[in-house]
């Protein structure tokens, strides 16, 4: 089934090395889970494309069966779905989001 949602998802997540589908931009969050994330992405200094889901609709679920998973945030990085607000603050946490950045050769500013 083609998706043009899907696409433009792929499209994001191939022009950007860390893309986070947030609620509200990350000037101006509109949720608190957002926030955090936001904040941890800040944190480390890295650099990221912020897509707010709530403008779009139909990129509001899209995004859900794109990653098969339920909620919001969801962070990407390289195209790979990391997790939500909680994965990403538990990683964060640990050094292993960090890491990972570095792994993938995602540069900190």
């Amino acid at each position: 089934m083609n998706n043009p949602v899907f696409d433009r998802i792929k499209q994001d997540l191939s022009e950007n090395d860390v893309v986070l589908y947030m609620k509200g931009t990350p000037m101006f969050p509109q949720c608190g889970f957002s926030a955090a994330v936001v904040q941890v992405l800040t944190d480390l200094g890295v650099k990221f494309k912020g897509v707010d889901i709530l403008v779009d609709p139909s990129l509001r679920e899209a995004i859900k069966q794109f990653a098969n998973w339920p909620t919001l945030p969801q962070l990407y990085v390289k195209g790979e779905f990391v997790g939500g607000c909680d994965i990403v603050r538990e990683m964060a946490a640990s050094g292993e989001l960090k890491q990972m950045m570095a792994d993938k050769g995602v540069a900190a500013a």
